[in-house]
């Protein structure tokens, strides 16, 4: 497994190691030890999560705060998405900038999001399967977001908005400036 740092500290790029051959393919997608190691952090995962959903859904972005601040580890298992962090840390250099990463059912590829960020996705397949890891368990009082099209953070989804399908409980999020704070 190959683990590459992003501009946003603690925010890491998963390529495994994929054997193929006439039968198909083998990969480990996980091992606490690898990963560990490769993200530089004691992180243990506690709840997998799984969506489906068509082209143009986007959900996001979203995190939780305090105590139920969770860190994630999200793949494709079939598809194609523009996954999206938003450094979200009070403290940080980077707050309010973003890292994006196109993850596919091919190319493999995983997005480890560390606590203190928001995270979301839109699937540019006709459908996609979604699936993630999460270190903390759910917690619906401790639910936060910022709206997608935020003005500041200028994510680039290089998509037609207005195709975009979103929940009506995201299109209502705030922006960054007025977010509940992730600490």
């Amino acid at each position: 497994m190959q683990f590459t740092e992003t501009k946003l500290k603690g925010c890491f790029i998963l390529e495994p190691r994929i054997i193929k051959d006439e039968r198909g393919y083998f990969m480990e997608s996980f091992n606490e030890k690898t990963f560990s190691k490769g993200v530089e952090q004691d992180v243990h995962f506690v709840q997998d999560n799984q969506s489906f959903s068509t082209k143009g859904v986007l959900r996001g972005l979203h995190y939780q705060t305090g105590i139920y601040a969770q860190a994630k580890l999200v793949r494709v298992l079939n598809g194609e998405v523009l996954d999206v962090a938003v450094d979200l840390r009070p403290d940080s250099l980077t707050f309010g900038q973003y890292e994006s990463v196109v993850l596919t059912g091919e190319n493999q590829k995983q997005f480890f999001v560390p606590r203190g960020f928001a995270h979301g996705f839109l699937v540019l397949s006709e459908t996609a399967t979604f699936f993630y890891k999460c270190d903390n368990f759910y917690n619906k009082e401790s639910e936060g977001g910022v709206i997608f099209n935020d003005k500041t953070i200028k994510i680039d989804w290089n998509f037609p908005l207005e195709k975009l399908i979103i929940s009506d409980k995201d299109r209502v999020l705030p922006i960054i400036d007025n977010a509940k704070k992730v600490w």
